[in-house]
C-alpha cells in the first residue's frame, strides 16, 4: 500500500528499535474538526452514554424498589444507624415511598448483592465472541445490535421485578450478554478508524461517554423515582437505547473505504497512517502466542484489578449513600453521579496529553501508557483510604470519593487502550479477552461487598475501600514491571514482514 508523505506509524521499523514509529507529516493530516472520525467518535460517546445509564440504572431504582434497606434487622440491633441522621429525619421510615400503584420488594442486601452483579454474569460470555467477530466482520452491526438488545430488554425490568428476584436476575443477566459485545466491537472499529498519533484522545473521547452516562443516569433515576416511580426508570432508559440505535444504523461504517460521507482527504489519511493493521484479522488469529504473551497478560491482570475499584463504586455507592451518609434518594444520585463528571473531564484531557507526548516524541508509547496507568490506578488508591478513615462526614466523603474516580480518569490513556498499541489488528478479539477477566470483579465486587457491609458498620465500609485501595496498588506495579507498548510480533502482518525485509536489504546493499 503506498504511503504519500509518510508511512504508517504501525511499521515494524527497520531495527526493531523503541517504539519511537516515524511519524505522518502535518501537511498530510485533515483537520480533526467535523471529520467523519470525529463524528464518529461522538457516535460512539452517546452510544457508551445509554450503555451505563442502561448498566447503572439498577443501583439508584434499587433503593426504591425495595420497601426497606434491609428488612431483617442485625441481632442484639434496635434499627442503631452507623452515621446519625440528619435533623429532622430521625423519625422518618427507611422505605422510599413511592407513588400509588407501584410494588416494592423484600430484598435483603444479599439480594440487592446478587441483583447488582447478575448483568456481569452475561457480560463475562460475549466479549471474547464479539471481540473476535467483530475483528472479522467489522464492529459497527455488534455495537449497534449489543445497545438495541440491552434497550430491549431494560423495557422488561418492571415486568421481571414482579415475577421475583430470580426472573429479574435472569433479566439482567440477558441483558449483559447483549452488551457484552460493545466495547469490544467499539476496539476493533477504532483499528480501522483511528489514525495512531489520534488514538488516544479518539478512543478517550468516546469511552468516556460510560462516565458521562453515569453521571446523567444516576441523578436522573434518583430524580425520576421520587416523581414517577422506579418502573419509568426503565422504561425512559430502554427508549433512549432504541432511538440511539436507529442514528448509528443510519450515520456509521465499518471502514473509512466504505463510508459514504467521507472525504478522500481524510480517507486516504486514515488509510495510509494504519496500514495493513486497518484490516480484518480474518477466521485465524494467533491464540498460543496470545496466550503466552507478558504485555496482554499486563493489561488483564491490570484491568482486573482497576475495574475492582470502579465496579464497586458502579454499583454500590449508592447503597453508601443511602445507609451511611443517609442522603435523600435525589441528593443520592447527584452525589453519586459527582465522581463520573470529574473522570469524564480528566479522562478526555488525558487523551489529548497522551497523543501530544507521543507525537513530539517526550516519551514512548510503553512510557506514556505506564504514567498514565500508574497515576490513574495509585492516586484513586490513596482517596479510597481516606473515605474509609472520613467517618460520618459528608464533605470529606463526597471528596475524596469524587477524587478517586476524577484521577482514575487518567488510566484511560493509558492500560485501557494498550490492546490496539501491542496488536492493532486484533485489538478487538484483545479487549474482548481483557474485558472476559476484567468483567470478573463486576460480578464478585458487589457480592463481597454486600457481605463486608451486611452490617451496615463504618467499619464494614472501610473494609470494602481497603480491598479496593489494596488491589489498585498491585495492579499499579504488575503494568509498571511488564507492560509494553510495542507492537507483539504475532501480532506483524505478512506485508509488513515483507516490507521490513525490503528495507533492511536496501540498507545493507548500500
Amino acid at each position: 500500500m503506498p504511503r504519500p508523505k509518510g508511512y504508517s506509524i504501525n511499521s515494524s521499523p527497520p531495527d526493531d528499535g523503541e517504539d519511537s514509529e516515524s511519524l505522518i507529516q502535518s501537511d498530510a493530516v485533515p483537520s480533526l474538526c467535523c471529520s467523519s472520525r470525529l463524528s464518529l467518535a461522538f457516535l460512539m460517546f452517546l452510544g457508551f452514554s445509554v450503555v451505563y445509564g442502561l448498566r447503572v440504572n439498577l443501583s439508584v431504582a434499587m433503593v426504591a424498589m425495595v420497601n426497606t434497606t434491609d428488612p431483617r434487622p442485625a441481632q442484639n440491633s434496635s434499627n442503631v444507624h452507623a452515621c446519625p441522621l440528619s435533623p429532622g429525619t430521625e423519625n422518618t421510615s427507611d422505605t422510599f415511598l413511592q407513588p400509588e400503584g407501584i410494588p416494592q420488594y423484600p430484598w435483603d442486601s444479599e439480594t440487592q448483592g446478587w441483583l447488582l452483579g447478575a448483568f456481569f454474569f452475561g457480560y463475562l460470555l460475549t466479549q471474547i465472541p464479539g471481540g473476535y467477530l467483530a475483528g472479522h466482520y467489522g464492529g459497527s452491526i455488534f455495537l449497534g445490535l449489543g445497545v438495541l438488545g440491552t434497550a430491549v430488554l431494560t423495557l422488561l425490568t418492571p415486568l421481571a421485578a414482579q415475577q421475583g428476584s430470580y426472573w429479574l436476575f435472569a433479566l439482567r443477566a440477558l441483558e449483559g450478554f447483549g452488551e457484552g459485545v460493545t466495547f469490544p466491537a467499539m476496539m476493533a472499529m477504532w483499528a480501522r478508524w483511528a489514525p495512531p498519533l489520534e488514538r488516544s484522545r479518539l478512543m478517550t473521547l468516546s469511552g468516556s461517554g460510560a462516565s458521562f452516562g453515569a453521571f446523567v443516569a444516576l441523578p436522573l433515576t434518583g430524580f425520576i423515582c421520587q416523581t414517577l416511580g422506579w418502573p419509568a426508570v426503565f422504561y425512559l432508559c430502554g427508549g433512549a437505547g432504541c432511538l440511539w440505535s436507529i442514528f448509528w444504523f443510519i450515520f456509521v461504517s465499518d471502514d473509512p473505504r466504505t463510508h459514504r460521507r467521507i472525504s478522500k482527504e481524510e480517507r486516504d489519511y486514515i488509510i495510509n497512517s494504519i496500514g495493513p493493521q486497518g484490516t480484518g484479522h480474518g477466521w485465524s488469529v494467533p491464540l498460543l502466542p496470545m496466550v503466552l504473551s507478558v504485555p496482554l497478560w499486563a493489561i488483564i491482570i491490570t484491568q482486573m484489578c482497576s475495574n475492582w475499584s470502579y465496579y464497586t463504586l458502579l454499583t454500590s455507592l449508592p447503597t453508601y449513600m443511602d445507609n451511611i451518609l443517609h442522603f435523600d434518594l435525589k441528593s443520592n444520585g447527584f452525589l453519586s453521579a459527582l465522581p463520573y463528571f470529574g473522570s469524564l473531564l480528566l479522562s478526555t484531557g488525558s487523551g489529548v496529553v497522551a497523543d501530544s507526548l507521543i507525537e513530539r516524541r517526550v516519551f514512548s508509547i510503553t512510557t506514556v501508557r505506564k504514567l498514565f496507568t500508574l497515576t490513574g490506578l495509585l492516586l484513586p488508591a490513596a482517596f479510597f483510604v481516606a473515605v474509609g478513615y472520613s467517618g460520618c462526614s459528608h464533605i470529606l466523603s463526597v471528596t475524596f470519593l469524587t477524587l478517586s474516580t476524577t484521577t482514575g480518569g487518567t488510566s484511560s490513556s493509558g492500560v485501557f487502550i494498550n490492546q490496539i498499541d501491542i496488536a492493532p489488528r486484533y485489538a478487538g478479539f484483545l479487549l474482548g479477552i481483557t474485558n472476559t477477566f476484567g468483567t470478573i470483579p463486576g460480578v464478585v465486587a458487589p457480592i463481597a461487598t454486600g457481605y463486608f457491609t451486611k452490617d451496615h458498620t463504618l467499619a464494614g465500609w472501610r473494609t470494602v475501600f481497603w480491598v479496593a485501595a489494596g488491589i489498585n496498588v498491585g495492579g499499579a506495579l504488575f503494568f509498571t514491571i511488564f507492560g509494553s507498548g510495542k507492537i507483539q510480533p504475532w501480532a506483524i502482518t505478512e506485508e509488513e514482514r515483507a516490507e521490513t525485509e525490503t528495507k533492511r536489504s536496501r540498507f545493507i546493499s548500500t
